[in-house]
Order: structure tokens, then sequence, then C-alpha cells
């Protein structure tokens, strides 16, 4: 099953995450099938925190594709439907 799910990028003490289809069974930080956005939450400015490919995630969540509970809740926030 394909997961929507957050993986770890930056450095130490400095995270930064990209949202990403993967495979359930792959490493939080392993193979994805797609990038969907990004989100880096010690940015100062609300409009770079989050980005996100809204007709991609739409497509995703359309097919089946199920999202983890941190990334459910991220999209609620930004009024995306289907979750």
């Amino acid at each position: 099953m394909v997961r929507l799910r957050l993986k770890r990028g930056g450095r130490r003490h400095r995270p930064a995450y990209r949202l990403a289809a993967v495979d359930q069974r792959a490493s939080r930080d392993g193979r994805v099938i797609e990038e969907l956005g990004s989100y880096d939450p010690l940015a100062k400015e609300q409009e770079k925190q989050l980005t996100l490919k809204r007709e991609r995630i739409e497509y995703w969540l359309s097919v089946g594709a199920q999202p983890s509970d941190t990334v459910r809740n991220m999209l609620k926030r930004n009024g995306i439907s289907g979750v």
C-alpha cells in the first residue's frame, strides 16, 4: 500500500521534512515514489513553512494512498479534501 508520510532531511538541530508518497514497507528515509511537498518547522514566515503540490496529493488520495497521522493533520489544516 502507498502511504503519504514525512521524510526527514536537514542537519542536526535543524530539521526539514519532505512530504512523499512511499511504499509502506520502505524505511522512513528510503526510496520514494513521488515528492509531494516540503515542511520546514523552523521557518519564520508561515507561508514558507509548508509547501504542497495540491493536485498530486489529491490524485494519490483518490487512488487509495493512506496519509500518516501527522500528514493527515497537515492536510486538514490546509483544506485538502479526501482525508
